[in-house]
């Protein structure tokens, strides 16, 4: 089975929402990156995730949203983010409003995650997303705890990205 048919499999995917909006963002020539678990999982042994998080350049997000809702997405806007989704689909993909992310697209390299060829922030940058999600209090205890594991994950792979974590991230590890 092939990453794509397992995303396609654990999904329950009649449509494959990943490869769509990667067209989308090639036929748009828009810069983005992948963040969240779809980027950890890049960079360490994969973890099953049903959300895609990205970062579009913000002035190609309009124009995304509308090609998405002209596919049959469905749009949520959030305070710093826009869920698409669809039925025929259990995938959610999180474009990220935060312009904090925004500086991550420079540092993106092309990376192979799944079968997909995507663009996916620099580590430091996926490692900054990660706890800034952390120390978000409005979060639910479960979905921080998943991104204190992803930390976690990412320091075995890179042990001296750890310095770079805040105090009180590095005392919640130990």
């Amino acid at each position: 089975m092939t990453g794509k048919e397992f995303m396609k499999a654990v999904s329950n995917g009649q449509v494959d929402l990943i490869q769509l909006l990667l067209d989308a963002l090639a036929k748009m020539e828009s810069a983005y990156c992948v963040i969240g678990g779809l980027a950890v999982n890049a960079y360490v042994e994969p973890v099953v995730s049903l959300d895609l998080d990205i970062i579009v350049a913000a002035k190609n997000l309009e124009k995304l949203m509308a090609i998405a809702t002209s596919h049959g997405l469905k749009l949520e806007r959030f305070e710093h983010s826009v869920i698409l989704s669809s039925p025929q689909s259990d995938l959610r993909i999180r474009l990220q409003t935060d312009k904090r992310y925004q500086e991550f697209i420079s540092r993106a390299r092309d990376m192979e995650v799944l079968g997909y060829t995507m663009k996916v922030a620099a580590i430091e940058d996926v490692l900054q997303g990660k706890v800034w999600a952390y120390q978000d209090n409005t979060s639910r205890k479960s979905k921080r705890q998943k991104d204190l594991a992803d930390i976690i994950r990412l320091i075995e792979l890179q042990p001296k990205v750890e310095e770079s974590l805040p105090y009180s991230v590095r005392e919640q590890i130990k």
